[in-house]
């Protein structure tokens, strides 16, 4: 398929493949969410009506395929269930697992893995992390920069986390980082804000609901 790239084609040292894919399946987010946007715009009632039951028998055709074959997996006992487990680890997987309904984690879970797995690198750029609540699928993170630490440092430290909770959790309806000033920078797409149940940003509040072209 165009735009995916085979692994064996790529040396590790040569490309970072999964970044190259998570790349590729943002900008496929991005042209879903225009798609939609342009759906609603149809002035036609019917055809309006019409292309929304496309989409969600779609959607109800390959939820099902997708259960059937995870329950044809898990049925191959231990061997089955940690195939399971290595798909809902692949970021590019487990979204459409969360898609679907499908991920074995809830979504608490896969927020606090997230934030342990980065907390190393935060620490590195002298930021310290805290979630704070996760309400529905609005999730709140507060960040705490060091007395000697730089703005670019903290830039950096809350691309981390935005790229660490869409990969983690991709349903999202929005994501409030407490303490980061600066704009976002990391391309966030979010499946609540595909579906247009992301919020705005109350004064003092950094929210990332969409992509950002800037």
């Amino acid at each position: 398929m165009a735009g995916w790239y085979p692994r064996h084609l790529f040396p590790k040292e040569e490309v970072d493949v999964t970044m190259v894919e998570n790349q590729e399946l943002r900008k496929r987010l991005q042209r879903v969410s225009g798609l939609l946007n342009d759906l609603e715009q149809i002035a036609d009632s019917k055809c309006r009506a019409a292309a929304r039951e496309l989409v969600q028998t779609l959607m109800d055709v390959h939820s099902a395929a997708l259960e059937r074959i995870l329950e044809k997996v898990f049925e191959a006992g231990d061997a089955g269930s940690r195939v399971i487990d290595d798909l809902a680890a692949d970021p590019i997987v487990a979204g459409l697992l969360v898609l679907y309904g499908l991920h074995p984690e809830p979504l608490e879970i896969r927020v606090d893995k997230a934030m342990q797995r980065i907390a190393p690198s935060l620490r590195a750029h002298g930021v310290e992390a805290r979630l704070i609540s996760i309400e529905n699928a609005d999730i709140r993170i507060s960040i705490k920069a060091g007395a000697h630490t730089c703005g670019s440092s903290s830039s950096t430290a809350k691309t981390l986390i935005e790229d660490a909770i869409y990969e983690s959790a991709p349903e999202l309806s929005s994501l409030v980082i407490e303490g980061a000033e600066a704009k976002s920078a990391s391309g966030f797409v979010s499946l609540g804000a595909l579906v247009g149940t992301g919020r705005s940003a109350t004064p003092g509040e950094n929210v990332v609901t969409s992509a950002s072209g800037d």
